[in-house]
C-alpha cells in the first residue's frame, strides 16, 4: 500500500533531501505534501486528515515549532493517531525522551535512507 506523507521542515533543501531519501530507500510513496512550519502542516492535516499516513516533522522552525504541532495533533481526534517521525538536529535528551513518551519516533540529522525506511516501516507495521 503506497504511503501519503507530510514533510514539515522550514528548509526546502531538507524537505528535498528527505523526499529523495524516501525514494532512494524504495518506499512506496503515493503523495508527499510539504509545509514550511507547524502551522502550515496543521492546515494540510486539517484538509487531508484521513489521507496522511505519516508525518515527518522538524523541531526547530519559525511560526510554529514541531513540538507545538505535535501537541496540537495529539489533542485533535482526527490527527491524534497519525504516526509522527521527527527528523531533527535536536540534541537535548530530555526533549527527545519527552517526544518518545508521546509515541513519536526520532531520527537525528544527518540520516541515511535506510534509517528512514526502517523507522517508517516499523511505524506503519511493515517489516
Amino acid at each position: 500500500m503506497p504511503l501519503n506523507i507530510l514533510i514539515v521542515d522550514d528548509s526546502a533543501v531538507m524537505r528535498s533531501m528527505i523526499l529523495k531519501s524516501l525514494r532512494m530507500a524504495d518506499l512506496d510513496i503515493e503523495a508527499a505534501h510539504q509545509a514550511t512550519n507547524g502551522l502550515e502542516g496543521l492546515s494540510i492535516l486539517n484538509a487531508h486528515p484521513i489521507d496522511i499516513d505519516i508525518v515527518i516533522v522538524d523541531i526547530n522552525m519559525p511560526v510554529m515549532n514541531g513540538e507545538e504541532m505535535i501537541q496540537r495533533m495529539k489533542e485533535n481526534e482526527k490527527t491524534k493517531n497519525i504516526p509522527i517521525l521527527v527528523i531533527s538536529t535536536e540534541g537535548s535528551q530530555i526533549r527527545k525522551e519527552a517526544l518518545r513518551r508521546q509515541g513519536v519516533a526520532f531520527i537525528h540529522k544527518p540520516f541515511s535512507p535506510e534509517q528512514i525506511r526502517d523507522t517508517m516501516n516499523a511505524m506503519v507495521g511493515r517489516t
